[in-house]
């Protein structure tokens, strides 16, 4: 079968599905013409998939290596079989294909992945560890970039881990970036959380004097946080799976009105309502949440007669990379913070 620059020629399973949707892959650590060949360092497991492994397994790492291990097997890629949702790699350029678009890239070139680990053939030779913290996977291994694939150089100006760990969620902030306008009431769902940061920060600048960034965590010391950082207006302490709890919460804090722009990036399942609640009638409400389920979204909303626009949060935008990676040149606060958390 011909080369395709979508990666389709290493479908197995089924035939004529793209990667993404694809149950099995072909992760053979062959370099094709139009592909790149990469000696990976780190995986970094999104978010809604490492808590449902590290649940599944009790937080015990020798089981959560082994499950991983087990998925690649099994699928030539690292897509969870309960989420389906992957992730991105930090590695080695090793090889470039001659009919790669891009022939600028050079052997030995650190780059980070900037598409799903759901759609990536991957092939693990061994598993050194797992931090159970920043959720990233050391390995040896070899992964497959496609024609189609987008990749950022790692910047010589920063630590590669906090690269590998703001680029995970770089969508999510530089969309946010294009929704929000001033003098909006903008309400985050995990704001504490990595993702949820930056995206307050972003927030915060656009909305200006005039708007308002509300924060939804669920423990103390996440408040302790983002009153330290001064990302958000008003904070919310309660659990997002208590919806009408939400609700009320902003009810009171927007005196009725609620919120313009709900940005849902939590990683536990069920809390598409909370998010429709929280908005005003023709509000938009953007999941960037991998734990998102369609239909409890379109029939709630109908459910409680709500009518907001929902969005699905698209992981790639023009620029993501740079204007996610900007935003840790510009704040030192939010260095020094990803540093410590994630590097």
């Amino acid at each position: 079968m011909a080369e395709s620059r979508f990666g389709t020629h290493r479908v197995i399973e089924p035939k004529g599905s793209l990667p993404q949707a694809a149950f099995c892959i072909d992760a053979t650590p062959v370099c094709g013409d139009t592909e790149i060949l990469i000696d990976v360092d780190v995986l970094n497991i999104d978010s809604a998939s490492f808590h449902q492994l590290k649940e599944a397994c009790n937080h015990d790492v020798d089981k959560m290596k082994q499950m991983i291990k087990d998925i690649v097997k099994a699928q030539g890629k690292m897509q969870n079989p309960v989420t389906k949702s992957g992730g991105m790699l930090i590695g080695t350029v090793r090889q470039v294909g001659k009919l790669h678009h891009d022939q600028h890239l050079q052997k030995g070139m650190k780059i980070a992945t900037l598409v799903s680990l759901s759609l990536t053939p991957l092939y693990i030779e061994d598993i050194h560890e797992i931090n159970l913290t920043n959720e990233q996977v050391s390995i040896t291994g070899q992964a497959i970039l496609f024609d189609s694939g987008i990749y950022a150089v790692i910047p010589d100006d920063m630590d590669e881990k906090l690269v590998l760990a703001a680029l995970d969620v770089c969508g999510a902030p530089a969309q946010v970036k294009k929704l929000t306008k001033s003098g909006q009431t903008v309400f985050i769902i995990g704001a504490a959380g990595k993702s949820g940061l930056l995206c307050s920060y972003v927030a915060k600048k656009q909305v200006g004097k005039k708007g308002k960034v509300i924060g939804l965590v669920n423990e103390e010391s996440q408040v302790k946080l983002l009153k330290e950082l001064g990302y958000v207006d008003e904070i919310i302490m309660e659990n997002a799976l208590n919806s009408v709890s939400v609700y009320e919460h902003m009810i009171n804090i927007t005196d009725g009105k609620l919120a313009d722009l709900t940005i849902n990036v939590v990683n536990v399942p069920s809390t598409e309502m909370t998010s429709i609640l929280a908005t005003k009638d023709e509000g938009i409400v953007y999941f960037f949440s991998m734990a998102t389920s369609f239909t409890k979204a379109a029939l709630g909303a109908e459910g409680v007669g709500k009518d907001v626009t929902m969005m699905i949060g698209n992981g790639y935008t023009k620029d993501h990379a740079e204007i996610t990676l900007n935003l840790f040149r510009e704040n030192k606060q939010l260095y020094d913070l990803f540093m410590k958390k994630y590097a």
